[in-house]
């Protein structure tokens, strides 16, 4: 049968758990004819346009991989693009120094909400696609694939405002896209979106705007707002609720994500990108008692900058059964080695000559148990010794998820994980010398609304590329550049590191800015 693209699920997904594995082999033979063909003729135009780098593509785990790969197994990039921005705050979070972060990336359509420990995204074994309700989860068709775990709501810069059944105000699911886009582009739009609400509150200032390459029409945000028909049409009250609505919403499903993982918010730092989230990012840390929220410099592009940082990496994964108190050592020593040296081989393929690491997971459970718990183990080859490592990692794994009980059943092993990277993103500014303390100068002033009081007060506007390291300013504050704008409530101080990111800093209540 030449020309027939196959797939197998003793490739694609040769784990346990028949229905999602059948469904990942499934949606991987649905794409392969198409994605194939597409980055074929891609690699084949680059040639032709005189390009003789080698061609990665961005994995939803988070790693790189090369063109054959990726034809083969193309349900792995379903989630890449987000999975670019995730690789993007872990990285930031490595060079600022911040073992706890909450990555926030909203873009024109959604909102992605990520933890992040010691540098790592967290990550998940199963992904849905094709959901019916487009942001309920168990509604749509789950992938047995390595991905970032993140959170997605519908909360873009183009979600649209409209009045529920009930006559309440909501925000989304739906969004104006890019075409006609919010009403204050002037392409057609005539529905209230995000967008408009954040230039009626004077967030966005219309002459800097995509560095004033697109007009922005002020008084079409003001005539849609006031169409919504709620509060005699005033429409900087419905630009607040609108705001609220979409903060709010953030935040209410990152709590509910961090008590799902059995962690806590309000230590941690929040790193925003995407153009949408410098918007709204402080007001959100607000909200879940975050003191210490950072915008990296080409923030709205934070997902592009990504797939730059991201490793050469590959996951292999098998299935093999076998109680703990009756593991067969050597089988497993050998099944662990020749997955590695699969995983290997394709990571030489894309990053030949490069130095390797390499991570194992074993997934695990108490004998009767439905689901097991992933918990890592060392790379080497293992002795009967490593039965008290292994049991002593899943216990760990366990007290961690369900809070400190441990049972006295046989602990059955199910399924293993080899993933092997290479390169990666390194900081050119480790032990950089930390930039002198300046007061940051303003090229202006704007009129914002600061919908934590409802009141319209003066913000002091800076503009980001003229502003250098350790230039200091005060809430409340926009700080306007090509692809986004960062808003400082009254309640923060900003500092530009010498990194040239974005550092803002609740101030300690009673403290005079």
């Amino acid at each position: 049968m030449p020309g027939v693209a196959i797939s197998l699920s003793c490739e694609v997904s040769p784990e346990m758990r028949e229905y999602e594995r059948f469904s990942t082999t499934a949606a991987n033979a649905y794409v392969q004819p198409l994605v194939d063909a597409y980055l074929r003729r891609l690699e084949g135009r680059l040639t032709e346009m005189g390009f003789t780098c080698p061609l990665y593509l961005m994995l939803s785990s988070g790693g790189l991989t090369t063109v054959d790969t990726a034809a083969r197994f193309p349900v792995r990039l379903v989630e890449s693009g987000p999975a670019g921005g995730a690789i993007f705050a872990a990285s930031v979070a490595s060079e600022c120094g911040e073992d706890r972060v909450l990555a926030l990336d909203v873009g024109g359509t959604t909102a992605k909400i990520c933890l992040i420990n010691d540098g790592a995204p967290q990550t998940s074994q199963v992904f849905e696609v094709g959901r019916a309700h487009r942001f309920r989860k168990g509604s749509g068709l789950p992938l047995r694939i390595p991905v970032v775990e993140m959170v997605e709501i519908g909360a873009g810069g183009g979600s649209i405002a409209s009045v529920d059944s009930a006559g309440r105000l909501a925000v989304g699911p739906h969004s104006a896209g890019s075409e006609p886009g919010p009403a204050a582009y002037g392409r057609g739009g005539t529905r209230p979106t995000v967008t408009d609400a954040d230039i009626a509150l004077g967030r966005i200032d219309p002459s800097r705007f995509a560095g004033g390459k697109v007009t922005l029409s002020p008084e079409k945000s003001d005539a849609a707002l006031a169409g919504l028909g709620l509060w005699d049409g005033q429409a900087k009250t419905l630009a607040v609720g609108v705001s609220e609505i979409v903060d709010e919403t953030m935040a209410s499903a990152a709590r509910v994500h961090a008590v799902e993982q059995g962690m806590t918010l309000d230590e941690r730092a929040l790193i925003a990108f995407g153009g949408a989230a410098p918007l709204h990012a402080v007001s959100f840390a607000e909200k879940l008692g975050i003191g210490r929220v950072i915008v990296p410099s080409g923030a709205g592009v934070g997902s592009a900058v990504g797939f730059l940082r991201a490793p050469v990496s590959y996951e292999v994964a098998r299935s093999l059964t076998m109680h703990l108190d009756h593991a067969d050592i050597a089988r497993l020593n050998a099944l662990l080695d020749e997955m590695a040296g699969e995983a290997r081989a394709l990571v030489s393929t894309g990053a030949p000559g490069a130095a390797q690491t390499e991570k194992r997971v074993c997934l695990a459970r108490y004998q009767g148990q439905g689901y097991e718990i992933p918990f890592e183990f060392p790379a080497r080859t293992l002795t009967i010794d490593d039965v008290a490592v292994l049991r002593e990692g899943f216990e760990n794994a366990y007290r961690a998820q369900y809070g400190g009980i441990t049972l006295d059943l046989p602990i059955e092993m199910l399924t293993w994980r080899v993933t092997v990277s290479a390169g990666g993103f390194a900081s050119t500014l480790d032990g950089a010398a930390t930039a002198p303390d300046a007061t940051a100068t303003p090229v202006g002033s704007r009129r914002v609304v600061d919908p934590a009081t409802g009141q319209a007060m003066d913000f002091a506007l800076y503009a980001r590329e003229a502003m250098q390291p350790g230039e200091r300013f005060s809430g409340p504050a926009l700080v306007a550049e090509r692809e986004t704008t960062t808003v400082v409530s009254p309640r923060f101080d900003g500092r530009m590191d010498e990194r040239g990111y974005l550092v803002l800093t609740r101030r300690a209540a009673g403290v005079p800015a």
